[in-house]
């Protein structure tokens, strides 16, 4: 019989939208304080979104456990994030308001994110900024005392919060502190160099994961009441990006295959200013924050292929693209939009530099209006990174750029409460789909992390095991650091040896391919495919062709795959093969998510579906919803889901930024 489509209810209250969060924060149940210290979670992620809600829940009393494969917490990838986090707190006096980083949010994502979850996202923005000040966090300042902003694409206020170029490094630093301070207070673990190779389901609830050790090879269970996945996000699907080498979709592609829906997997984010890729034996790219854009001008030369330096080609000469064509927004465009306009301005030969793949990111007249001294304050430690990579002083010389994959919006489908489709566990942070839509906004990463992190699951993961009674997991001392943590014996449940076998026998099998082809082979050529037909650019037939190619490059990799090394040991070469044997399962998920949506949004542009003048052209009336997939076994297609997206503050509108 074949399964039938469901609507999915995103568990959103009734009510005035500003009053919705409150209302129904009101309304989840508590756990006593007394009780808490015999509920277990784990956390698997320890960027912003992992480290700020274990450490809230730990704070509140529950028993926590984080797992992470780098080798300490602070390592994850949200140190990565350069430019600034988004509030609402309109210190420059601008006419910012929480309904206007609402409306931008909207409007940026191209209406397809839920209202709900935006509205909550902007209402918290500013109790993130004072939670992070309260943690020493050294945001730039002005003359007065007042914490510094500066503007990013796709808003026409000043919001953004920063550290120089370093906001994600220092915002991480004080959720990492708050973490510790719980390991030292014994009300938390933290588990290093540990991979998430599966989750457990018992009896339609989530509880527990199988992990990994990365040192020794050992294949762990470990039982909890609820998981919080904080993964991230799957930019590394495309081989080049400007997420870490490590990052991966394998957590949440494990728990998809459980039973969690994944939604909009198609939705992914090419980032306007990155350095340009300089060589074939590249393995990753690296991004140059966006709020260079702020004091920086975009242009080309107008005449094709002219290759003189920059210095030596006159105003009249120069094409400041993004100024021409959106006047309104110029260089604060939004990424979608600013990433297109690079590409189709490099394809029509104006690009610069080798093999025409980049475009100026000029910041001289605003060096010459503030001076050097101002610039180095805001931006110094990008100039020298920018140096440090390409040899070139972009204070004399403006700093080359191109689009590269960042960012994705896709991820696992959650509810208002961001719980899965799967009782029990929870998705944060970049790892599920629920706040941007079909485009991000600059900043906007961190607000989510740490909104999710902080002001959200903490209440919501509450509310759950309200309900659930406490004590799933395992009376053996070894598989945890904590003390005094209730057990029962569900880790003696047949879902969780059933589970480790599963992850002992893929282990196995990719060790005893002994192949002729390197994992990262595989990857390189499954990264180009994925750019070429589901990148910056969409089509039918490209997408079409890529649905054959995936599946054939999938049975190459089992059968010349070479892992060389030992299973019970440091195995760098066997943490990427099985990172690649997920992308290389999820790319088809990815490309058949994008043949379906018939239209172009945000991110996703589908060349068939555009405007006359180019731009992503929407169907409201066909695909004004959320696409979440259902796994319905190997070798069977995934089954559609939808959530319709209604949208009654903010009527829908084609978006323009002209």
């Amino acid at each position: 019989m074949t399964p039938l489509m469901k609507t999915l209810d995103s568990m959103v209250p009734s009510g005035p939208l500003p009053q919705k969060w409150e209302r129904h924060r009101l309304t989840l149940k508590p756990v006593a304080p007394a009780d808490r210290r015999t509920y277990r979670v784990i956390v698997v992620g320890t960027g912003l979104a992992g480290a700020s809600a274990a450490a809230t829940l730990a704070e509140s009393g529950f028993s926590v456990e984080c797992f992470c494969y780098q080798d300490s917490a602070r390592r994850a990838h949200s140190i990565a994030a350069q430019g600034g986090i988004n509030a609402a707190k309109n210190y420059p006096k601008d006419g910012d308001s929480v309904e206007r980083l609402f409306a931008d949010t909207i409007k940026g994502g191209d209406f397809r994110s839920r209202e709900a979850n935006v509205y909550r996202l902007a209402e918290v923005s500013n109790a993130i900024i004072d939670q992070c000040v309260a943690q020493g966090v050294p945001f730039a300042r002005e003359y007065d005392g007042y914490l510094a902003n500066r503007s990013f694409g796709g808003a026409k206020v000043s919001r953004t919060f920063y550290c120089r170029g370093q906001t994600g490094q220092q915002l991480l630093l004080g959720a990492y502190q708050s973490l510790m301070r719980q390991v030292h207070a014994g009300q938390a673990a933290v588990h290093a160099r540990a991979e998430m190779l599966d989750l457990i389901v018992v009896d339609g609830r989530a509880q527990g994961i199988i992990v990994r050790d990365l040192v020794s090879g050992a294949v762990t269970p470990h039982a909890a009441d609820a998981v919080i996945l904080a993964t991230g996000g799957y930019s590394t699907l495309f081989y080049l990006s400007t997420n870490a080498k490590g990052c991966n979709v394998t957590a949440t592609y494990r728990a998809y295959k459980r039973g969690a829906y994944f939604a909009n997997p198609c939705l992914t984010q090419i980032h306007p200013t990155c350095i340009p890729p300089h060589g074939g034996g590249q393995s990753k790219l690296t991004l140059m924050s966006e709020s260079l854009r702020n004091d920086g001008r975009v242009w080309v030369p107008t005449q094709p292929r002219d290759m003189r330096p920059p210095r030596d080609i006159p105003q009249a000469e120069r094409d400041y693209f993004l100024e021409r064509k959106y006047p309104s927004y110029g260089n604060l465009a939004p990424r979608d939009i600013s990433s297109r306009s690079a590409k189709e301005v490099c394809d029509a030969g104006h690009g610069v530099g080798p093999g025409g793949l980049g475009v100026y990111l000029d910041l001289s007249d605003a060096i010459a209006r503030l001076g050097k001294p101002v610039i180095r304050e805001r931006y110094g430690n990008l100039f020298q990174m920018y140096e440090q990579i390409t040899g070139e002083n972009a204070y004399d010389s403006p700093m080359r750029i191109y689009p590269a994959p960042h960012y994705t919006m896709g991820g696992l489908w959650v509810d208002y409460n961001l719980m899965s489709t799967i009782p029990g566990l929870f998705v944060i942070g970049e790892a599920n789909f629920s706040d941007h839509g079909a485009n991000r906004l600059g900043a906007s990463a961190l607000m989510q992390g740490l909104a999710d992190g902080y002001f959200i699951v903490p209440f919501t993961v509450a509310d759950y095991l309200a309900g659930v009674s406490p004590g799933h997991g395992r009376a053996d001392a070894r598989h945890s650091a904590l003390a005094g943590v209730r057990r029962s014996c569900v880790a003696d449940a047949p879902e969780f040896a059933e589970a480790a076998g599963g992850v002992e026998a893929r282990v196995k099998r990719l060790l005893g391919v002994r192949g002729k082809k390197s994992a990262d082979a595989f990857h390189r050529e499954l990264g180009r495919l994925m750019w070429d037909a589901c990148g910056m650019s969409r089509s039918a037939e490209g997408l079409t062709r890529a649905l054959a190619r995936i599946p054939a490059l999938r049975e190459e990799f089992w059968d010349d795959v070479n892992v060389p090394g030992e299973e019970r040991d440091f195995n760098q070469a066997l943490e990427h093969a099985g990172r690649v044997a997920d992308f290389l399962e999820f790319a088809e998920l990815v490309c058949r998510d994008a043949l379906h949506r018939e239209e172009s949004c945000g991110g996703h542009f589908r060349v068939e579906h555009q405007t006359p003048d180019g731009e992503a052209k929407r169907d409201d009336e066909r695909f004004c919803y959320v696409a979440a997939w259902e796994h319905q076994g190997e070798g069977k297609p995934p089954l559609l889901h939808k959530e319709p997206l209604v949208f009654e503050h903010i009527p829908l509108a084609q978006r323009s930024y002209k």
